[in-house]
């Protein structure tokens, strides 16, 4: 049996790359990276949802909604997928933090998990899932849930936020499983100009370490 081809996305016509800030926390297309943070750092949105079939996740209510079609869209292709963390306040993201320091180190912390108030996932709009055993492992990349998010995510409005091989730029290791909703004309776009990051499609200085 011949696979089927990966789709490919078209530009979206008109594409107005000022539509929405990268600044405003509460702009689907915000950047928040090592060089970036949260502003202001107790930030929580005010739309928050409990994402659809995963009680301990919540998201804002747009991320929510699309997650919920992306996953219809992966059980349709037996290639389903659960969920792990969404929405983090500083707090948490500080104790997660500082667990992983106690067993990594700080060095190696920092190239995986975010300091508190640095966290892409106080935006609200990231979550990380996992299926076949890969929970925040590279592994999870060739499952085949990890294959039909790098393939079809971007359908729904998400991207997979750390790319492999673009840790010089967003400062983290690849991470297949952390996917960042940014709308479906911006994760079009981005498809079809195959660039990787946020900060290379909105020229933003690279990000590899804190200041």
């Amino acid at each position: 049996m011949t696979a089927s081809p990966a789709p490919v996305a078209s530009p979206v016509l008109g594409f107005d790359a000022s539509a929405h800030s990268v600044d405003d926390p509460d702009s689907i297309w915000v950047v928040v990276n090592k060089a970036r943070p949260m502003v202001p750092q107790d930030y929580e949105p005010a739309d928050l949802e409990t994402v659809e079939g995963a009680s301990g996740t919540r998201l804002r209510a747009e991320a929510a909604a699309a997650l919920a079609g992306l996953r219809d869209a992966a059980r349709a292709a037996d290639a389903d997928f659960a969920m792990s963390t969404g929405f983090r306040d500083r707090d948490l993201q500080g104790s997660l933090y500082t667990t992983y320091v106690e067993r990594s180190g700080q060095v190696r912390a920092d190239r995986y998990s975010a300091r508190p108030g640095f966290s892409e996932h106080q935006t609200g709009l990231s979550v990380d899932v996992h299926a076949g055993g890969c929970d925040l492992q590279s592994c999870f990349a060739v499952t085949p849930a990890g294959r039909f998010l790098a393939e079809h995510a971007w359908e729904h409005g998400f991207i997979v936020r750390y790319p492999e091989g673009k840790e010089d730029v967003t400062g983290y290791i690849f991470e297949p499983w952390h996917l960042r909703y940014v709308g479906t004309e911006l994760a079009a776009e981005m498809r079809a100009r195959g660039v990787a990051t946020l900060e290379e499609f909105f020229g933003l200085d690279p990000a590899p370490d804190y200041s």
